[in-house]
């Protein structure tokens, strides 16, 4: 028989336990960080000059994403590769899978691709910058984007931000090698620490031939070019 002092032992144990179950937080840590930059996360679209030799002068649809980086009571800047808005004709911002934006390319870095666009909505969620340089082989990361957009609206699928899970395979010189693909449309949205949700690269592919192979333009290159914009971002810890 277990006594009256054991069992009140036991009761304050277990309820200990409990408790401290309830303060944990709980799911999984990815969904967490994604949750958190979701907001962040921007669709762009856009008509570019068809390379269409035998249509001259014809414009195509064009899309990419980009995240936000500063915010305050006049607009927004949004971050994203030169690559995705050049040549860029009726350029608009999607915001929370649904508001489109009139927007604006502000300033380019053509050299390390980088482009930074404005958008005249304030007060708007803005994503934490972290450092690419001490992330290891290894690590894990996600990418989030708008994948294909044009082929999702196609299916009548939506515009749904969509986010793929992987890890860094090497630091290359200038770059993050990741062993996830960057698909069209996702070029320009961020990579991000699976953990924490920081962005560390902003995703872009280079291998035509090998598309399984992606690559992310480290942050803190990003984070010189917005210094020279006087872009005030938010920086991690």
């Amino acid at each position: 028989m277990i006594s009256r002092a054991v069992a009140s032992v036991v009761l304050v144990v277990a309820f200990a336990g409990c408790a401290a179950r309830a303060q944990a937080p709980v799911g999984d840590p990815f969904v967490r960080a994604f949750r958190a930059l979701r907001p962040a996360v921007v669709l762009f679209t856009m008509k570019i000059g068809s390379e269409d030799k035998h249509h001259p002068g014809r414009f195509d649809d064009a899309y990419g994403s980009g995240i936000v980086v500063a915010s305050d009571a006049t607009g927004s800047d949004v971050l994203s590769a030169e690559h995705v808005v050049h040549g860029a004709r009726d350029l608009r911002v999607t915001l929370d899978e649904r508001r489109s934006v009139r927007a604006r390319v502000v300033a380019v870095d053509a050299k390390n691709d980088l482009a930074l666009v404005r958008i005249d909505v304030p007060g708007r969620i803005v994503a934490r910058l972290g450092r690419a340089r001490d992330v290891e082989p290894g690590t894990a990361v996600g990418i989030a984007g708008y994948p294909i957009p044009d082929a999702f609206s196609d299916e009548h699928l939506g515009v749904k931000t969509s986010v793929y899970a992987g890890r860094v395979s090497s630091q290359r010189s200038d770059s993050l090698e990741l062993d996830l693909p960057v698909i069209p449309g996702e070029s320009g949205g961020p990579v991000f620490d699976a953990s924490t949700g920081v962005v560390i690269a902003l995703g872009e592919s280079r291998f035509d031939d090998e598309k399984a192979i992606g690559f992310g333009i480290p942050i803190e290159v990003a984070e010189h070019f917005l210094t020279s914009k006087r872009i005030a971002f938010q920086s991690a810890p």
